[in-house]
């Protein structure tokens, strides 16, 4: 009995031992290669200076590009986001001292000048001041925005006599529209002034001068013709 029992206790001793994992072994060690890669953190790569700047000379000379592009098409102002303003602005902020950004600035200073002195000669004196104030904000210190000004201050005080006309009336060549032409050739001949017609196409402005000419036959008219989207007539008093 004794050697029955001493027997199965000598066989629970070796089930225990297989079924569980040895203590007395050491812990699996991790191989060089892998302990090196734990220990060294990755390392920063420094960009290289060279193409930083090539690639900042590539993203001005493209933005200079763009920007002497919308000059040419009259994108001066807007689209804010793809008007030539908005480029040469860009470029000025990498570099203030840009010769290309900064003519590309003056030209659309001198193009808003020249859109405010052709709007004066048409008597469009809103117009001219809205492009006064558009060269402001390219330029609040442009000298020549102060010149300007003064001149259409001027053309706002002086004598000068206004007709707008209805565009419809003179497309119809109704009677309305060739008796306010008469009345106005009338006024031309009794203060001797100049006329300045503007209107949308050549033949519908010849057609107004023409009318203006039969009302007072017989006497030299004097004046010019511009077209623009507008219809209307100036009279310019003799010593403006």
């Amino acid at each position: 009995m004794i050697r029955l029992l001493l027997s199965i206790l000598l066989t629970s001793s070796l089930l225990l031992r297989c079924a569980s994992p040895d203590e007395s072994e050491p812990p699996q060690q991790a191989s060089p290669a892998e302990a090196i890669e734990e220990l060294v953190e990755p390392a920063v790569v420094e960009p290289d200076p060279r193409v930083v700047e090539q690639a900042r000379q590539r993203l001005i000379a493209d933005t200079l590009f763009e920007g002497l592009q919308a000059l040419d098409d009259n994108r001066l102002l807007t689209p804010v986001d793809d008007s030539a303003h908005a480029r040469f602005a860009r470029v000025l902020a990498y570099e203030p001292d840009n010769a290309i950004a900064l003519q590309g600035m003056e030209d659309i200073v001198q193009r808003y000048l020249q859109l405010a002195r052709e709007n004066m000669g048409k008597g469009l004196f809103n117009e001219a001041e809205e492009m006064l104030e558009r060269a402001r904000f390219v330029n609040p210190e442009h000298a020549s925005i102060e010149a300007v000004n003064t001149q259409l201050q001027a053309g706002m005080s002086a004598d000068d006599m206004f007709y707008p006309l209805d565009y419809r009336e003179l497309a119809n060549r109704s009677e309305l529209a060739q008796q306010e032409l008469a009345e106005i050739a009338l006024a031309a001949r009794e203060q001797g002034a100049f006329f300045l017609i503007t209107a949308p196409n050549d033949e519908l402005a010849r057609w107004m001068f023409s009318v203006m000419r039969q009302a007072v036959e017989g006497y030299r008219l004097r004046g010019n013709i511009e077209l623009t989207s507008r219809t209307s007539v100036r009279l310019r008093m003799p010593g403006d």
